[in-house]
């Protein structure tokens, strides 16, 4: 048994078919989930792969599954989340495993594009800058959901995912919300056909897994059910 300053830290390794592999980690004061995970690096097995960068929250890299949940590890203290000495550490759900905790996020990325998740400019550059009212409707319903910055724990945390591998996702829905209602915009046409299909806004059963894991506590659920709106006023007006 460990004593009372020693974690037990079940990590996983290897590709989709891996396995758990557990380390002896001392525990500490105000310690991390990245802290430990870069303790076992640093000195149980260097050939450990995960992903992290800011450590401060900022960049989202460090994303994992922490007891079953997807957690920024950079942010989660073990205090919080062990249960007693013992923690599991994984890779991000529903993204392929690159090697131990590092997943792909290819798949996640690749959503936002197939969601026409990019600005488009208007042809004509107006003369100056374009003025947005901060307390307009559409300024607050696209500010409620640009501070995501695509660390993909709603996407780990959907089930609808899990079940349609074609699902866009809550992120990239997200962003197609936001765009939606950026004013400057004059790509929703186009935007709007690309997330009513079967794979897009329509999909969601609205479960609020999202919702519920996102670190920047953005409601994508809400986001999506707007895209909802905005489909079927479009369909309406013959613009689908």
């Amino acid at each position: 048994m460990p004593d009372e300053r020693t974690l037990e830290v079940k990590v996983w390794r290897g590709g989709e078919s891996g396995r758990f592999q557990a380390f002896a980690v001392p525990r500490r004061a105000s310690q991390t989930v990245l802290d430990v995970v870069t303790w076992i690096q640093r000195h149980l097995d260097a050939t450990l792969s995960y992903r992290y960068a800011c450590r401060v929250g900022m960049c989202g890299s460090c994303a994992m599954t922490v007891n079953g949940k997807p957690r920024w590890t950079c942010r989660t203290h073990v205090d919080k989340v062990a249960d007693g000495d013992t923690l599991t550490v994984a890779p991000l759900a529903n993204l392929p495993v690159v090697k131990d905790l590092a997943t792909d996020m290819a798949p996640f990325f690749d959503k936002w594009a197939k969601a026409e998740g990019r600005f488009v400019p208007a042809d004509e550059r107006p003369a100056d800058f374009h003025t947005v009212p901060p307390g307009t409707r559409a300024s607050r319903a696209a500010n409620a959901g640009i501070e995501c910055i695509g660390c993909g724990i709603c996407y780990a945390a959907c089930d609808i995912v899990r079940w349609n591998r074609d699902y866009l996702g809550p992120a990239a829905l997200n962003r197609a919300w936001t765009l939606v209602n950026d004013v400057r915009d004059a790509g929703n046409d186009v935007r709007l056909a690309a997330v009513a299909g079967d794979a897009g806004c329509h999909a969601c059963h609205s479960q609020e897994g999202c919702r519920t894991h996102c670190p920047k506590q953005i409601n994508p659920t809400a986001s999506i059910a707007g895209l909802k709106r905005a489909t079927m006023v479009a369909a309406f007006k013959g613009r689908l």
